[in-house]
């Protein structure tokens, strides 16, 4: 398999795109360890389903926000899987309001998670990956939002536009240890997160605006990070 003998670390994986992307990267033979910061259950359900692949999984719960959980989580990781190859920074928060009903916490909030969460678990494991020499693969969740400034989403927004170009910069800089760092853009994707702003009858009737006839799937993402992990990126 492409991914056999590697350790994975996916933030936000026990729901939606990051479930969907741990999945994707256990059927590929990797060990993964499944970061969540409160949906318990959900994550321990994600890590029985990598369980049931064959391949070994690892419950680490950690708010990416706090340096010192996300240096815990990551020792745990190496201690219990091994050194982490290949990271996928996917966990974000958000209350989706527009610029005059957002809440200063609420904005803080987002940034703390999905800037300063971000540069956390990359610094931790980049700096791994160097101090190890390994070859490793940073993979980022990215959006649209990152780019376009749609209304109602003005926390989102911010976020993923911070988030893209910490991404972009340490594909700049960690090239040179032989890290590569991709980012994944994912158009409108079916998640449980999506289902709490938008009826199943908008989300249908969008879907069959696209070229594909549906919108996408945590299961497509999945298969971009595959890729993008593997030795053929």
């Amino acid at each position: 398999m492409a991914l056999s003998g590697k350790v994975a670390l996916v933030t936000g994986a026990a729901r939606g795109i990051g479930r969907g992307v741990a999945l994707a990267l256990a059927k590929a033979g990797a060990d993964v360890c499944v970061n969540y910061r409160a949906s318990g259950p959900a994550a321990a359900e994600a890590a029985g389903a990598i369980r049931a692949l064959g391949r070994r999984a690892i419950l680490a719960q950690a708010d990416v926000s706090e340096r010192a959980a996300v240096e815990q989580m990551v020792a745990r990781c190496t201690a219990e899987l091994g050194p982490v190859d290949i990271l996928v920074a996917n966990a974000v928060t958000s209350v989706r309001q527009n610029l005059l009903a957002t809440r200063e916490a609420d904005l803080r909030r987002a940034m703390d998670v999905g800037i300063v969460g971000v540069f956390h678990v990359l610094q931790v494991v980049a700096r791994q990956m160097v101090e190890r020499e390994t070859k490793g693969s940073i993979i980022y969740i990215s959006s649209p939002h990152a780019r376009l400034p749609f209304k109602g989403a003005i926390d989102y927004n911010i976020t993923k536009a911070g988030g893209h170009m910490l991404a972009l910069s340490a594909a700049n800089e960690l090239m040179w240890h032989g890290i590569r760092v991709n980012l994944i853009e994912p158009g409108w994707t079916d998640t449980p997160g999506e289902r709490t702003w938008y009826s199943d009858e908008a989300m249908y009737r969008e879907g069959k605006k696209l070229p594909l006839g549906r919108l996408g799937s945590p299961e497509d993402i999945g298969q971009a990070a595959v890729y993008l992990a593997s030795d053929a990126a």
